[in-house]
C-alpha cells in the first residue's frame, strides 16, 4: 500500500476511535466535601430599589475572597411596587424572609438584611465570619458530587448531631450588573455577586448516624459563563432553623 494512503487511513481509524469514546466535557463531573468545621452561611436579604442596600451587596462581595464563608443574597419583591422591578426578586425570597423572623430574632422583615448563621445581624458591617460562629467540629459533614446537571448530596450525622434535619439548596451568580433607571437608585449601575436564582427546600428528616442521607437536585437552567455559578446546600437544625453545615459546589 502506498505511504500516503497507509497515512491516510491511520487517520481515519484514529478518528472513528476517537469519535468512538465518549466526550469527557459531555459529561462533566466534580465533586466536594465539606470541613471539619462549618463555614459561616451568610444570607443577604437585598433590593434593587433600595438605596440603602448597595453598601450590603459591596460587602457581600467582598466575600468571594473568603473560601470559609457560604454567601447568598436573596432579592426581595416588596420594593418592586416602588418605581424600579428588580430582575432578580422573588416573592418566594420575599416569604422566606418573613419566615425566619422566628428564628432569626428579627422583629420585622427589612433591606438589607443580614443573616449570619442563623442570627440576625443589623451589626453586618462590622461582623465579620471568622467570630461568627463557635469554631468547633460540625455534627454534619455533606459530600456534594455532580454528573452532568444532577447534584447529590451525601449527609453523614455524629453522635452530636440534631435529632431532625432539614436543608436547602441555593443556585448563586455572581457578576452581575445592572442599570437602574428608577426608583430610590435611579442613574445608578449595581454589581451584584452570590445572587440567588434558584432555591428549593428540604424537608425535614430524622439523623442517624448508622444511615446517610441522600438528596439530589437538578438546577433548572444551564451554566451561564459569563455569571460564575455555584450549586450551595446548607443543613440545617430543623428545630432551631440554625445551619450546621454548608458547602459549595463551583465546578
Amino acid at each position: 500500500m502506498p505511504a500516503n494512503r497507509l497515512l491516510m487511513t491511520a487517520t481515519l481509524l484514529a478518528a472513528l476511535a476517537a469519535a468512538s469514546v465518549p466526550s469527557i466535557a459531555a459529561t462533566p463531573s466534580c465533586r466536594a466535601a465539606s470541613s471539619a468545621v462549618a463555614p459561616s452561611v451568610i444570607e443577604l436579604y437585598t433590593s434593587e430599589g433600595c438605596s440603602s442596600c448597595p453598601p450590603a451587596d459591596r460587602w457581600l462581595s467582598r466575600l468571594k475572597a473568603d473560601p470559609s464563608a457560604v454567601a447568598l443574597a436573596f432579592h426581595v419583591d416588596y420594593w418592586d411596587r416602588l418605581g424600579w422591578k428588580d430582575r432578580f426578586a422573588s416573592p418566594t425570597y420575599t416569604q422566606r424572609q418573613a419566615q425566619q423572623q422566628a428564628s432569626t430574632g428579627a422583629r420585622f422583615s427589612y433591606t438589607p438584611q443580614v443573616v449570619i448563621d442563623g442570627a440576625d445581624r443589623p451589626d453586618w458591617p462590622r461582623a465579620t465570619t471568622a467570630t461568627s460562629r463557635s469554631r468547633s467540629n460540625a455534627p454534619v459533614q455533606v459530600e456534594l458530587a455532580r454528573d452532568g446537571r444532577r447534584v447529590t448530596a451525601s449527609i453523614a450525622v455524629a453522635s452530636n448531631a440534631p435529632p431532625r434535619l432539614a436543608a436547602y439548596w441555593a443556585v448563586t451568580e455572581s457578576g452581575h450588573r445592572s442599570a437602574v433607571q428608577a426608583g430610590e437608585n435611579q442613574g445608578a449601575t449595581l454589581q451584584h455577586d452570590f445572587v440567588v436564582r434558584e432555591y428549593l427546600p428540604v424537608a425535614a428528616w430524622t439523623a442517624r448516624a448508622d444511615a446517610p442521607a441522600t438528596l439530589t437536585f437538578e438546577p433548572g437552567t444551564a451554566p451561564d459563563p459569563a455569571h460564575p455559578r455555584e450549586v450551595n446546600l446548607v443543613v440545617v437544625d430543623a428545630q432551631t432553623g440554625r445551619p450546621v453545615q454548608a458547602l459549595k459546589l463551583g465546578c
